[in-house]
């Protein structure tokens, strides 16, 4: 029990999300309208995403000293999880962006800036697979990857800020507040974040798993 209890809350809290999140009032609002109801799900991928590629800096960052293949295969699995978690942040964005903006893209410099982060992990995995050497492909990715989410960081939270966008809270565009994010809402977001984290984190020790058992019977 003591190993599955974060399971069960992280599964409880994203059910709870899904019912509550449309069934419970939200504020009417211009444009947003219903669509609204898209922040408890579109946001949390993010946050998840960004939890867990933190994970992997800090394995990348430990692997380094410690040569540890473990470590390696927690850091790589990590990104693995967190772009599954990027991707849906970008699905769940197009599709809020259609009902809102009226098209699904309109390269708005946070979509923009969010799609290259999500590529710049991308390129992570590219980094691995082109280097044979195990040793060698752990310490260059390992490097890689710890310029890569300061990298991440600077364009999700620092670029879009410079410009005018239509995301909430960037360029002047005034983000939620006490007004638009009441307490209805806040009883539903702070849990799917939590909830989504936690399933993030599952996803990652499962795929760290089944890697961990690939690489012992390549190594028998």
């Amino acid at each position: 029990m003591n190993k599955t209890w974060w399971k069960i809350l992280g599964s409880v809290l994203v059910v709870y999300t899904a019912i509550a999140g449309l069934l419970l009032g939200v504020p009417r609002l211009p444009i947003l309208n219903e669509s609204i109801r898209n922040l408890y799900f579109h946001v949390p991928m993010w946050f998840s995403m960004i939890v867990l590629f933190s994970i992997s800096v800090f394995y990348s960052i430990k692997s380094l000293s410690s040569k540890s293949e473990i470590d390696d295969l927690k850091a790589v699995e990590s990104v693995n999880a967190g772009i599954i978690f990027g991707l849906l942040g970008l699905v769940t964005g197009a599709i809020w962006a259609k009902y809102t903006w009226g098209q699904f893209w309109s390269f708005d410099p946070k979509q923009n800036f969010a799609a290259i982060s999500v590529l710049l992990y991308f390129a992570y995995l590219i980094l691995r697979n082109a280097i044979d050497e195990e040793q060698k492909r752990a310490k260059i990715s390992a490097i890689y990857n710890i310029f890569a989410f300061p990298m991440m960081v600077v364009l999700l939270f620092v670029l879009p800020r410079l410009k005018d966008s239509l995301h909430p809270g960037n360029g002047g565009n005034p983000g939620f507040n006490s007004y638009d994010l009441d307490s209805r809402m806040r009883m539903v977001f702070y849990p799917a974040c939590l909830g989504w984290i936690l399933i993030g984190y599952w996803v990652y020790t499962i795929r760290f798993r089944l890697r961990s058992i690939e690489t012992k019977q390549q190594h028998n």
